[in-house]
């Protein structure tokens, strides 16, 4: 339960109003409820003629208040019979006990109402911090986790936290204020019935709680297996080309059943418990009223009866009233451990570890104005392998430096230090004379604009996916920038122009088309640094051309740090920096490097071949 109290106690604080409105509709509602049975007793009496109805009235505040509310009621009720008659009186009390029950379950559904803007604020603020969470996660974090699970956590462990916890903040608020009130008035009846009812209440929630500790591990088994659901249905429409060229539908569709059949299968499991929790919560409250009917009725029927039938069959009707909450507070039981397995995977996410801290007083960047500097750079992943060893390289401002080597040269990783999506393990890297760690991470990566080989569009307009890093940008800019990424044409063919939305990743688009909407992205932020990521490789001759015209123009005045395979690409860069197994093994110029007769020329000519 320590848990469950942390979680309230970091969502709860913005709605404590809503709180106090739940807490004083539920006493209402238990207060009525308690006039509502009371009423059984004078009818009972008067009216069937059962027990002692011969009342003196008390006068106001001098004795107990109970003593005082409940006399005086029934000698009204005597009074009203002598003078209208019982049928009268009959229809009379009927029309109250109406009357009550209707502010009472009046004031129920105001308790239950006034929580839904918790339980729907919890959730979304919830989805929220994960949200956020990820999104200044570093870049390595996400090389460890797939992406279906992140989805299953952010959707299905979330939803399984609003059903099994924030459904409980109403038990734990209207229930105890219930069996409070319920139990006073239980002792003020009979205080010998009530302390032996109380020798069987513990015996009801200990079985509960015994299985509820059982719950949590399967309910955390079976969140991990939608987790595995998720991540196939994500892999499967990344990979539905690969899928139907293989003809593996079926393989695809056997491995997704046999996930699908584990789950089904704990799920099972988890929910043949829940549902269990009625039934026995149901059958341990009839053996206590059984057991009390017998225990009342012996005190009745006794010589020196403690209390009389009307009042006992009052007894037990608050008594039956208590049952329902008791069984609430079992569900919670239950609930409570399946929601905590889920809040374990969603902490997976909220506890991770960021690595990339900005310093406590960073500098901010307002310009580029020398370069930018590796002296003796190394990185390693978390698996411990080194991928980069001793760099050092200068990168002048103006200059166009090509990154060029064989595949897992590093020459990615080496080009992500630069925006800190990592840091180098060793060594370090200067921006200006200033090390990038003590650098504001915003205003670095405002210095930058990024072009890669696969696009990165999202599901909105072209107007809004060039527009994306740039606040308040006009159509007059976002149409200038794809005139120079030689964007403009293909967009006004579309029905919508620059209203239309692309899809998933922009998928309504051809590949050149969506990188010369990444190129007009990059125009519009108008970086001094400019990161190309094999930014031609995947396109046709002809897209390519145009596409390499769009970025000559980008390249022309600012800082440019491209990574190529195609080595005819990099011929007019300023400086070619050729890498090997996480080290610069050669530097120059194209026909410099051509010369030494080393690696680069074995690397070109392969190409040429």
């Amino acid at each position: 339960m320590k848990e469950f109290w942390k979680i309230l106690k970091a969502y709860l604080p913005p709605y404590k109003k809503y709180l106090v409105g739940s807490v004083v509709m539920n006493i209402l509602s238990a207060v009525f409820n308690v006039f509502s049975f009371s009423l059984l007793i004078p009818i009972l009496q008067i009216l069937f003629n059962v027990g002692d109805v011969s009342y003196e009235f008390i006068p106001w505040h001098k004795g107990m208040p109970f003593d005082e509310i409940s006399n005086n009621v029934y000698y009204y009720v005597g009074t009203l019979i002598e003078q209208m008659g019982q049928s009268k009186v009959l229809l009379l009390l009927c029309l109250v006990f109406s009357a009550i029950v209707a502010i009472k379950t009046s004031c129920y559904f105001g308790s239950a109402a006034v929580l839904v803007p918790i339980r729907t604020g919890i959730v979304k603020d919830m989805r929220m911090q994960i949200y956020r969470k990820i999104v200044s996660l570093p870049l390595g974090f996400f090389s460890n986790e797939r992406k279906g699970d992140i989805i299953a956590r952010i959707s299905g462990d979330v939803q399984e936290v609003e059903n099994s916890i924030t459904s409980t903040i109403e038990m734990l608020l209207k229930n105890p204020i219930l069996i409070v009130i319920y139990m006073l008035v239980l002792f003020r009846m009979s205080w010998k019935l009530t302390l032996f009812v109380l020798v069987f209440a513990p015996v009801m929630i200990g079985i509960m709680s015994v299985i509820g500790r059982k719950l949590k591990a399967h309910s955390t088994e079976a969140q991990q297996f939608w987790s595995d659901t998720m991540s196939q249905v994500e892999e499967t429409l990344g990979g539905l080309r690969i899928i139907k060229a293989f003809l593996a539908e079926d393989k695809m569709t056997r491995r997704f059943e046999n996930i699908t059949e584990n789950m089904k299968q704990k799920n099972s499991r988890v929910a043949l418990r829940q549902a269990s929790a009625h039934p026995v919560s149901e059958f341990l409250g009839s053996v206590m009223i059984a057991i009390v009917l017998w225990f009342g009725g012996t005190l009745i029927l006794g010589e020196s009866a403690v209390i009389d039938a009307p009042s006992f069959m009052a007894y037990m009707a608050i008594l039956y009233s208590i049952i329902q909450p008791i069984k609430d507070l079992s569900r919670a039981a239950y609930g409570i451990p399946k929601g905590l397995a889920s809040m374990d995977r969603i902490n997976v996410i909220l506890n991770a570890r960021n690595n990339i801290v900005e310093a406590a007083e960073p500098k901010t960047l307002t310009g580029f104005e020398k370069g930018i500097s590796f002296e003796n750079v190394s990185f390693r992943y978390e698996d411990g392998k080194e991928v980069l060893h001793s760099i050092n390289l200068e990168i002048p401002k103006g200059k166009n430096i090509a990154i060029v080597g064989a595949s897992g040269a590093g020459k990615s990783t080496l080009v992500d230090l630069i925006p800190r999506f990592y840091d180098p393990s060793g060594g370090s890297i200067k921006i200006d004379g200033v090390d990038l760690r003590d650098v504001s991470i915003s205003s670095l990566r405002a210095l930058m604009g990024n072009v890669n080989q696969d696009p990165i569009l999202f599901n909105d307009t072209i107007f809004n996916n060039i527009a994306f890093g740039v606040k308040d940008a006009t159509l007059e800019q976002v149409i200038q920038a794809a005139r120079i990424a030689n964007a403009h044409e293909f967009i006004m063919d579309k029905e919508k122009g620059y209203d239309t939305v692309i899809g998933d990743r922009g998928m309504m688009l051809s590949g050149g088309q969506r990188q010369r909407l990444s190129i007009a992205r990059a125009i519009l932020k108008n970086p001094p640094i400019l990161i190309l990521d094999e930014a031609t490789a995947s396109l046709d001759t002809e897209s390519e051309r145009i596409v390499q015209q769009a970025l000559d123009y980008l390249m022309s005045s600012r800082t440019t740090i491209s990574i190529a395979h195609r080595l005819s690409t990099v011929k007019k860069a300023d400086e070619i920096i050729v890498m090997n197994e996480g080290q610069i093994v050669e530097r120059g110029k194209h026909d410099e490097l051509i010369e030494k007769n080393g690696y680069y020329k074995k690397l070109y000519e392969m190409q040429s071949l």
